[in-house]
């Protein structure tokens, strides 16, 4: 039996991905697989904590409309009772091969955690085969998040895996094999030099992946630890990016500046898989937070927390990583509003769902665009700086984000849905996710004198997620 679910509250999102029920975090197990996109992420059916982690799963013909299946992988082995952790899909021979991570807590309170691998021939029903690895000597037991990929200038298949070493510093680990059963450890994916190299190292590295993206070979991901630095890694934990190329069987840095993915409050443990037509596609989670941000969430009282970000689209060009919103979302374009940007304007609507462009052809100047009362976006021409303001639901102040951009700006492009906002900057050069929580319909606004247009799509407050009961 089928069900659409249908907006409930001003914080539903219609177009992210976001649980039934119960709390979601980290995307996992991207995969196109026989002609249907598979998401898997962290998945609490229970409650509202960090606990009891299963993976869900949805299904899609175009990434914009999921059916939402049984869940994946739960608790039952040894290897895993304690929860269904971080990981990846690949495809071989017609098999779809999951690796995650088991936890487990042990009867004298200790944990362990497992690299385990499960198979399916249909892409629904999954074996579990059980641990692939052993715990690597010189670590701690935070060891997780394997992501899998077949090296086609090597012809083997490898691995990262996020890891924290004994003296409680961030690593990542390398691996590799011919058949994905049976693997061989390369120790850290950089020599004690390259590490010598980062300003700052953190405590630990999480969900790892390593990518390659118009002939430059990208390691994100996601470290806990990091001290602020300017603009730069005032969220609880960051996710960023090195450029990095291969050395014989590992890597090293071609440059130890650590790039910040996003300037936002929230976005983390991002994942990346390949379409059958090229495209190098990510999801993020839209998280994390505190734990006191957490327990005092307005979604809570609804039974949900978190979601993931819109698909993005990735590309690497003038030395820098692109991030674009999947060429797909325009289906969800419905009615269309222009306005122009010499002057200010204001548009009051019931639908809590909006893709706003801001062309600017000859550089913005100073100006000002308001989503509701609090949510802000500011420009300021001189410095070449973007703001973003928000309400914190905890404080019930304003809290910023900014970010000094390398090119004066030229181009918004805005996906609000609900609480989520995505912020995309001269064409995905620089981009912004945070959630927002106001009450009431929403104000878009501007002010400002700038030569240019503005263009409003409603994308509706229809669902896109079809829900199964099972």
């Amino acid at each position: 039996m089928l069900k659409l679910q249908t907006i409930e509250n001003p914080y539903t999102l219609s177009f992210h991905v976001m649980p039934s029920h119960g709390l979601l975090n980290d995307p996992n197990g991207l995969c196109e697989f026989k002609g249907t996109f598979h998401l898997f992420h962290q998945w609490n059916q229970t409650g509202l904590v960090h606990k009891n982690k299963s993976w869900g799963h949805l299904t899609s013909l175009d990434l914009i409309h999921w059916k939402r299946q049984a869940p994946a992988l739960e608790p039952s082995e040894w290897y895993d009772k304690d929860g269904i952790y971080s990981g990846s899909a690949i495809e071989k021979e017609e098999t779809l091969y999951l690796f995650y991570t088991g936890n487990v807590i042990n009867d004298d309170g200790t944990r362990a955690s497992y690299q385990c691998l499960a198979i399916s021939k249909d892409g629904f029903h999954f074996e579990k085969i059980g641990p692939v690895l052993k715990h690597p000597e010189g670590y701690t037991r935070h060891v997780r998040d394997p992501k899998v990929w077949f090296d086609e200038k090597t012809q083997r298949y490898l691995m990262v895996l996020g890891a924290q070493k004994l003296d409680h510093t961030g690593d990542c680990l390398l691996y590799q094999s011919k058949d994905l059963y049976t693997w061989d450890a390369l120790g850290s994916i950089f020599s004690d030099k390259d590490f010598s190299q980062l300003s700052q190292r953190g405590y630990m590295w999480e969900c790892p992946d390593l990518i390659e993206l118009d002939e430059q070979e990208l390691l994100i991901v996601s470290p806990q630890g990091f001290e602020a630095e300017g603009f730069r890694f005032h969220n609880l934990y960051q996710t960023g990016y090195f450029k990095v190329q291969k050395d014989n069987e590992k890597y090293r840095l071609v440059d130890p500046e650590f790039i910040e993915m996003d300037w936002g409050f929230e976005f983390y443990a991002p994942q990346t898989f390949e379409t059958s037509d090229g495209r190098k596609i990510l999801f993020g989670w839209i998280g994390p937070m505190t734990e006191e941000s957490e327990k005092k969430l307005p979604t809570n009282e609804f039974g949900w927390m978190h979601s993931l970000t819109i698909p993005r689209n990735l590309s690497f060009k003038k030395n820098r990583l692109i991030q674009q919103p999947l060429a797909e979302l325009k289906k969800l374009r419905q009615t269309k509003e222009t306005f122009s940007l010499k002057k200010s304007w204001q548009l009051e609507t019931a639908d809590l769902a909006y893709e706003v462009l801001l062309d600017f052809p000859e550089g913005a100047t100073d100006f000002e665009f308001t989503i509701k009362k609090e949510t802000k976006i500011f420009y300021e021409k001189a410095t070449r700086l973007l703001s973003l303001s928000r309400k914190n639901w905890v404080t019930g102040c304003l809290e910023y984000r900014h970010v000094k951009l390398l090119t004066d700006l030229s181009y918004l492009q805005l996906f609000i849905d609900g609480s989520s906002l995505e912020i995309f900057v001269n064409n995905g050069t620089e981009v912004a996710t945070s959630r927002f929580f106001e009450q009431g319909p929403l104000q878009l606004s501007y002010q400002g004198e700038n030569t240019g247009l503005s263009t409003c799509y409603s994308l509706g407050n229809k669902k896109t997620i079809e829900e199964l009961i099972f």
